[in-house]
């Protein structure tokens, strides 16, 4: 999608796609520029410090988005075999996903920034081949999920939008807590 595309919020890219296929691009391509934009500038180390109470870092977040976008496309093509059972989840499944939210030994900013980029790609390829998007899978067993709910890949790839801007506001003020640098205003 072009810069423009994406600036102007006219929802349409270079492939040619127009409507709502355009418009879901669009959007994913804001939240991820808001998100990989908290990192500008900064080197491993920072992208790896928790500056509030939490758990939280700027590498940390980039790497649990681009877990969860990964997760949630693989579940628009293979349904809820591709996610975890959460009810069955071990304390070693727990800490794999807690590990999501932290610069590991051998993480780079990069690195991670790549990872994010290559799945942002795939997700952008799937959005502009899938036959039909109101096409729906059953949602894994979690607690948090209603019992045989369904939810179309549209609805999906809306949560992934979600979910990037919610942590790109996280990442906003670790990022200011981190050095004073700030997203907006």
């Amino acid at each position: 999608m072009s810069e423009n595309a994406i600036a102007n919020g006219t929802g349409a890219d270079a492939a040619g796609l127009s409507g709502e296929r355009a418009d879901l691009l669009a959007l994913l391509a804001k939240a991820r520029h808001f998100l990989r934009f908290t990192t500008r500038d900064l080197t491993d180390e920072q992208a790896g410090r928790r500056t509030t109470a939490g758990e939280l870092c700027l590498g940390g977040l980039i790497k649990h988005v681009t877990s969860c976008e990964k997760g949630w496309t693989e579940f628009i093509v293979d349904g809820p075999s591709a996610m975890p059972d959460f009810s069955a989840m071990t304390e070693e499944d727990f800490q794999r996903r807690a590990d999501e939210f932290r610069m590991l030994p051998g993480d780079t900013l990069a690195g991670v920034l790549a990872d994010y980029e290559e799945v942002a790609r795939r997700t952008d390829e799937l959005i502009a081949s899938l036959p039909d998007l109101g096409a729906t899978q059953p949602l894994p067993k979690a607690p948090w999920f209603q019992a045989d709910a369904r939810w179309s890949a549209r609805l999906v790839l809306m949560h992934v939008a979600a979910e990037t801007f919610q942590h790109a506001g996280h990442a906003d003020i670790i990022r200011e807590a981190l050095d004073g640098a700030k997203s907006m205003g």
